[in-house]
């Protein structure tokens, strides 16, 4: 017996219909984490201009998604629109990544200590395979890998002040800090690897509740860090 419209069995497959607005935010969000990996990874070079339709060539897509991608990186400062030639990838100064990790650790560093007075020992150590990502994407050298990884310990982190804009601002600050890619490659892999090094240390100060070293190390973190 046919059913009638909009009649349908719970065994029948349902077919759904995807609105284009969708799948086209769904292309641009996988366009613009494409190109944010690329960005700290070094394959998008600080001072080169790109041009949308060749990117999207790259990632076999419409310039479209792409355009809209690269929009967003200039608002968050990755990138500069060059007006009919594209998008040129930007160069953090000294000063610039001075700023921003001084920015950082004002926010983050005293929800640190608060919550090392507050958190147990046991929450602390359910993040020790966050740091430990951190760790292996260091010692390999992989800038793209540890950049998600690091902003990944640092949310988690801060996710247990319960306060969901102090971890949009601060997630923005970080990845702003992140790119693009700073030269001297021997120097970025100590740096990186000592990076990581300070998450683990921090959090066995952190399960010992040794507040002043969990004081020390987190103030270290951001003025001695690149990340």
């Amino acid at each position: 017996m046919p059913y009638a419209r909009g009649e349908h069995t719970h065994g029948e497959p349902v077919g759904l219909t995807v609105p284009r607005a969708v799948r086209r935010h769904s292309v641009r969000g996988q366009v613009l984490e494409a190109l944010r990996t690329a960005l700290v990874g070094g394959e998008l070079v600080p001072g080169e201009v790109y041009s949308a339709p060749a990117l999207a060539e790259r990632f076999g897509v419409s310039a479209t998604p792409v355009r809209e991608a690269m929009q967003r990186l200039a608002v968050e400062g990755a990138v500069e629109v060059v007006p009919n030639r594209g998008f040129r990838v930007t160069e953090r100064t000294p000063r610039e990544l001075a700023e921003l990790a001084e920015i950082r650790a004002l926010i983050e560093v005293p929800v640190m200590l608060r919550l090392a007075r507050t958190v147990p020992a046991a929450r602390w150590a359910e993040l020790r395979p966050l740091a430990e990502a951190t760790a292996t994407a260091a010692a390999r050298g992989d800038r793209a890998h540890y950049a998600e990884a690091d902003r990944a310990f640092h949310r988690a982190v801060l996710s247990l002040a319960g306060n969901q804009q102090l971890l949009a601002v601060a997630d923005d600050l970080h990845r702003r800090s992140q790119w693009p890619l700073i030269s001297a490659p021997a120097l970025r892999h100590g740096v990186l690897v000592a990076d990581a090094a300070e998450h683990t240390a921090l959090l066995d100060a952190l399960i010992a509740q040794d507040l002043t070293v969990v004081r020390s190390l987190v103030r270290e973190h951001f003025t001695g860090s690149e990340c």
